[in-house]
């Protein structure tokens, strides 16, 4: 595939794309400032779980949201009618318009979409209708039960919150759909259907049935104490990705608009690509061709020779299938550079946040661009022959750059990468 080449890497096809606003509910952090903090100090969020039985699971741990209080975003009296990753998204989405200081009106409602995505949805409330269904009959069914499980009421109650009339949707896509959400939104400006767009992921799925599904499945780590020290993506020991739970919001608008009204800007999405492996419901192409392919397209669709490229927030969900196939793609894809890349997964801290995890990355990249601090992989400890890149191991990494990668790739073979670049 041949790629375009431009010394600047922006896309001048469209209208340019920039993040003026952020959002953050995870385990490392209920804001940006928390998580930043937690990240470039190597700060786990992972712990045991405690609020309902795992003492038969082989997996006993989880990236858990604490301390959250949803009543500074919702009223009290709607709390218990929504599901927490409605919740989580909602007060994701608070701060980042807060921090981008974006006010919709009559006149430009129509122009301001929502695209939030989510890989399972109301999962605790589906569960909990459940038990009330068996105990108690369907006449104590709660009428807010379904608008808490569909995945994608928690973009129709932003828009509603904030009276945005554009494009409304969710992508409904495991683990890519955070990053695909932030894509998405970027062609909506780019082609000119949206002069901003409220994106992102948001999830809530560490529930008892989840847990004991992907344990089934044998895909968690069974490395259980200390669970700080249990994610270890590319590292020789790991055995299994850690749940993980919480909301990334990131507000997108047109560069001119933006700059006309002295917005925030933490930089520009030059590259959006996507692909699928067409090869298993849970792992990936044992060649790398998906991710491979991602990667290629996003690097085209942003003018980009693999070279201009400085940093790779991966995927790096500590299977061991998993990063060796996302070594293997990048090693392919970028060759000898593939050595002078910086590459860190940031789930190390904060576990695996399913369809949250992609907008949350997204954010802690342009944090990279922004601050000229790169995030370490935390655990990493006894180094893989077959993961021989630097992934900058256990301590943030002081380096100014101007071009970064943010990976994901979920169950189905589907995979997404965006590119950012200082601005």
């Amino acid at each position: 595939m041949q790629l375009g080449k431009s010394n600047k890497g922006t896309n001048m096809s469209g209208n340019r794309v920039v993040v003026t606003g952020l959002g953050l509910i995870t385990p490392v952090g209920l804001n940006l400032e928390e998580n930043w903090t937690s990240i470039i100090n190597g700060r786990s969020g992972i712990r045991r779980i405690e609020h309902f039985d795992v003492s038969d699971l082989s997996c006993q741990i989880a990236g858990l949201v604490t301390d959250f209080d949803a009543s500074q975003y919702i009223e009290k009296k709607e709390i218990k009618r929504i599901d927490p990753f409605i919740q989580f998204a909602l007060a994701a989405s608070s701060q980042a318009m807060e921090d981008a200081g974006l006010t919709i009106t009559d006149e430009n409602a129509h122009r301001v979409a929502v695209v939030v995505g989510s890989g399972m949805g109301g999962l605790q409330t589906f569960e909990l209708g459940k038990e009330i269904l068996h105990d108690k009959g369907p006449s104590r069914i709660s009428p807010f039960h379904l608008p808490s499980t569909i995945a994608n009421l928690a973009t129709g109650r932003i828009a509603i919150r904030y009276g945005a009339k554009g494009p409304n949707f969710c992508i409904v896509t495991a683990c890519s759909a955070g990053t695909h959400s932030i894509g998405h939104g970027y062609r909506l400006i780019r082609h000119g259907y949206a002069d901003a767009v409220i994106s992102g992921g948001t999830e809530a799925c560490v529930t008892r049935l989840s847990l004991a599904g992907f344990c089934a499945m044998r895909a968690l780590t069974k490395q259980n104490d200390p669970p700080e020290e249990a994610c270890r993506p590319f590292d020789k020991d790991r055995d299994g990705f850690i749940m993980g739970e919480g909301a990334g919001v990131l507000i997108l608008e047109e560069y001119k608009a933006a700059r006309k009204r002295g917005a925030p800007i933490y930089g520009e999405i030059i590259g959006y690509g996507e692909s699928g492996d067409a090869y298993h419901i849970a792992a990936p192409s044992p060649d790398g061709e998906g991710a491979l392919l991602c990667m290629n397209l996003t690097l085209r669709d942003a003018g980009l020779d693999p070279s201009q490229i400085e940093y790779i927030n991966a995927h790096g969900t500590s299977t061991p299938y998993n990063d060796y196939i996302e070594t293997l793609a990048i090693k392919a894809l970028f060759k000898d550079h593939a050595r002078r890349l910086a590459i860190s997964s940031t789930k190390s801290m904060t576990g695996h946040l399913i369809g949250a995890t992609g907008a949350v990355e997204a954010i802690y990249t342009l944090m990279a661009l922004k601050t000229g601090i790169i995030p370490p992989t935390i655990n990493y400890q006894k180094p893989d022959p077959e993961c021989d890149l630097d992934y900058v191991p256990n301590q943030a990494r002081e380096q100014a750059i101007e071009i970064a990668m943010s990976n994901s790739f979920g169950f189905g073979g589907t995979n997404s990468a965006l590119i950012f670049k200082k601005c």
